[in-house]
């Protein structure tokens, strides 16, 4: 009986230990190697080391995520070195990490206190401080919710407590290694009518907007779905937002990237990792102040920057927008001009009130000579249906947006007509008083139009330059209307001095390069479409009409095209470093691209492919993605080129089969090359063979490995299994990488030449997998694994079979 008893008391002891706990009191303390698990084991709490870093810190994760994502850090400001930490709640509710020395490291530095203070880790993620006898309220001495890190949690406060000064903000991490604040942070600014604004160090870089009720003008992407769900708090105690998942079952956070992008992400469980749901900015247009004052931005249009009705270019200084056509007069003359479908302007400065009509609020404004525009403060009754938001001095930050809110703008009294005459005929419906005569008149007068166009373009036709017509018309309005300006023949002749040959930047299948510079000094570069090129009329057109209409950072800007004297050309932005095959394929040049510019210019291509495939109008798989395809501007930064061969995607399309194979040998996809099957994925695999290129600095078409007799992706995936990553990164940039993240970017670029496209990561998993620092899966075989038979003396291919002839070199 006594042995049962002990048995039985072993038994207890050892359930106890086993079952983690969630709670610590006065009398507990937490050493390194210890966790607290919240009750439905969906956190944990403890030490970590970030990335390759030795340093010990105090943090919350996912406690059943393979990556471990870290969601707050207590002393992300001040590293222990080795692990003796230990974390205690003392007397009187003050949690203190302490060293081997016990010297405090960090404490939770409350001026409340509790009677019998108990610290614990909630299912929310939230770590409290409370009196035990307070237990199971949310009577709280300290919470880690309000002191966020780089991310938010559902049910978690990003805002300001007007009482108490307490601003909940979010900053970035500083590296992958380094937790402690980095460059860029989310706040709340309360110097006018509040709005969130992202900022590197002190300089704006995105407004989230306004919040008009139903959302952020700014950042309609943010919205209730059925999975995600959020509010927008703002009184006189407190302004935040807060979110909070509705299927339990799936995991929300937000998250703000070292490099400044907000981000939210979603996890279901198991191994299938986080997934990017969306992220802040999206374009170039989302950049603070891009186009200046009372300027919008539209990255459907060329050029992106346009001034508002009424207002012109400051000609002094074209960079800081618009300026009015007409100066107020400050008296009854001056009037409204209603303005629909923009981001409002930053509100700093601006004054508003919650219970004001809307007319009271025209009436206030119009009667102040500093007030330049005002707009209802809450449009979820309708668009002018309650409060007043006034603007004084310039109108900054407006984007073309699919927004509910309208803003009017005080002008000149003449500005106001000759813009209501301007848009008057858009509304008004034609008046029906047309007498027979008058029908009778215009019929005739159309059909002597018709046969003189008729005959007209017969004798055009006699003469061979009908098709010239043709195409000139088709770049200037085809049924996209693509506003793209038409350059003159002789403008671009005079420009590359008769498309000298010293003016020559460069040969491809198409024809020539030529560098150009317009009479006002701009510099141009001028692709010749020669007459016996590979890429015929449709595929000219077919560039014109994609690059046209594609705005961002990372893909080269099309200013224009000239179809004249037989000559079709296109004119795009000059790029004074070439292309990237210029740098890293020769041993000198490469120098001038060391890792970290690498790693800049490898992210650079990443986000311009998650553009075309995501974020433009029409999905666009680009076809020929290559070094050759990718130039590099004055900064090294890169720019996606040569849209001939690409092709969009509408409505719920996905993927398409070709007969006619185009691109570049080395870079195209298995299912591309032998079943003609194109989509996004086949991008993917191109930027994989790309990012092995720009690392190792070798080209994947042609390279074999002397002693093994691998292709180089053959060589990547053999060395990344054998733990030899070192040996493939181009020795001239040994000295300047960081092996981490080099290791890391080879392991995706892998992940991106598999051999079924289903295997293969989009584009936003790609740049989140690159920044992150969870673990990466094991990547399968390439597409095409090249060995070399020695005995026959001949090239073999592994998982596929090159069978396709129909690849057209470019």
């Amino acid at each position: 009986m006594e042995a049962f008893s002990f048995l039985l008391f072993c038994f207890s002891l050892l359930m106890a230990v086993s079952i983690a706990r969630d709670t610590i009191n006065t009398l507990e303390s937490i050493s390194d190697g210890e966790i607290l698990v919240s009750a439905d084991e969906t956190f944990a709490l403890g030490f970590f080391s970030p990335g390759t870093s030795k340093n010990r810190y105090v943090g919350i994760w996912y406690n059943k995520d393979p990556t471990k994502a870290i969601v707050w850090v207590a002393n992300r400001e001040k590293p222990l070195t080795d692990s003796s930490g230990v974390l205690k709640v003392n007397n009187i509710g003050i949690l203190v990490l302490l060293d081997s020395n016990n010297s405090l490291i960090w404490s939770s530095n409350t001026t409340r206190s509790a009677r019998n203070p108990v610290a614990k880790l909630l299912n929310s993620g939230n770590f409290v401080v409370q009196d035990d006898s307070n237990s199971g309220t949310e009577d709280f001495v300290w919470q880690s919710f309000d002191y966020p890190g780089d991310t938010i949690l559902p049910g978690q406060k990003l805002g300001r407590n007007l009482a108490t000064g307490l601003n909940r903000r979010t900053t970035s991490w500083k590296s992958s290694d380094d937790p402690s604040p980095g460059s860029f942070s989310y706040q709340f600014d309360i110097d006018g009518y509040p709005q969130l604004v992202l900022r590197e160090g002190t300089t704006k870089r995105f407004r989230f907007g306004s919040w008009n009720g139903i959302q952020f003008s700014g950042a309609p992407q943010l919205k209730n779905e059925s999975v995600f769900r959020f509010s927008m708090i703002s009184n006189e105690e407190e302004v935040y937002i807060v979110y909070w998942s509705v299927d339990s079952s799936v995991h929300q956070r937000l998250q703000i990237a070292m490099d400044g992008f907000s981000q939210r992400r979603s996890w279901s469980g198991g191994n299938t990792g986080w997934t990017t749901v969306s992220h802040i900015p999206v374009d170039d247009c989302d950049y603070y102040g891009k186009c200046g004052a009372y300027a919008s931005c539209d990255t459907n249009h060329f050029p992106m920057c346009g001034c508002l009705d009424g207002f012109v270019q400051n000609t002094i200084d074209s960079s800081s927008g618009c300026v009015r056509r007409t100066s107020l007069s400050c008296n009854n003359s001056d009037g409204f001009v209603k303005f629909s479908g923009l981001k409002l302007p930053d509100t700093k400065g601006t004054w508003f009130n919650t219970s004001m009509s809307f007319e009271d609020c025209r009436i206030l404004c119009l009667k102040n000579c500093s007030c330049t525009a005002y707009a209802a403060l809450d449009v979820s009754k309708g668009p002018n249906s309650n409060g007043c938001l006034l603007w004084f001095g310039k109108l900054m930050d407006m984007k073309v947006m699919t927004a509910s809110e309208d803003i009017y703008v005080k002008m000149a009294g003449k500005d106001v007509e000759a813009i209501v005459r301007k848009r008057l005929p858009k509304f008004k419906k034609k008046k029906q008083k047309i007498t027979t005569a008058i029908i009778w008149v215009l019929s005739s007068g159309i059909l002597i139009l018709c046969l003189t166009i008729i005959i007209y373009r017969w004798e055009m036709r006699k003469k061979g330059k009908i098709k010239e017509e043709r195409e000139s018309d088709d770049c200037q309005h085809d049924e996209e209307d693509l506003e793209l300006p038409l350059f003159d023949i002789n403008t671009v002749t005079s420009a590359t001095n008769n498309f000298s040959a010293d003016n020559l930047l460069g040969r491809g299948g198409f024809g020539p390069v030529y560098k150009g510079i317009l009479e006002d000094g701009q510099e141009i570069a001028v692709k010749r479409l020669s007459k016996n090129s590979s890429q015929g009329f449709e595929e000219f057109k077919n560039e014109v009409m994609h690059v046209s209409k594609l705005q961002h950072r990372n893909l080269v800007r099309l200013l224009g095209c000239c179809i004249q004297a037989g000559e079709r050309l296109l004119i795009y932005e000059f790029m004074s470093n070439k292309s990237l095959d210029f740098f890293i394929f020769d041993c000198e040049k490469g120098k001038l691209l060391d890792w970290p510019k690498r790693f800049c210019i490898i992210n650079g291509i990443a986000r311009g492919l998650l553009y075309l495939h995501q974020d433009s109008r029409h999905r666009i798989v680009h076809r020929d993605l290559k070094a050759g395809n990718v130039l590099l501007d004055d900064e090294l930064n890169p720019k996606i080129s040569d849209f001939g061969t690409a092709r969009s995607f509408v409505g719920n399309e996905s993927e398409a089969n070709t007969r006619h194979i185009v691109g570049t040998y080395g870079y195209l996809s298995p299912e591309y090359i032998v079943g003609g099957l194109y989509s996004t994925k086949s991008d993917v695999y191109s930027f994989g063979v790309l990012i092995l290129e720009i690392v190792s600095g070798k080209r994947n078409k042609g390279f074999i490995d002397i002693d093994d007799y691998f292709n180089l992706l053959a060589d990547a995936w053999t060395l990344l299994a054998e733990d030899k990553c070192l040996e493939i990164v181009d020795a001239s940039i040994r000295d300047s990488i960081n092996l981490t993240e080099v290791i890391r970017t080879i392991h995706v670029g892998l992940l991106c030449v598999q051999r079924n496209p289903e295997d293969r990561p989009s584009m936003s998993y790609v740049l989140m997998m690159l920044s992150s620092e969870w673990e990466l899966p094991q990547p399968k075989k390439p597409g095409f694994f090249i060995e070399r038979d020695v005995v026959g003396d001949h090239s073999t291919l592994s998982n596929n079979e090159l069978t396709a002839t129909q690849v057209h070199p470019r």
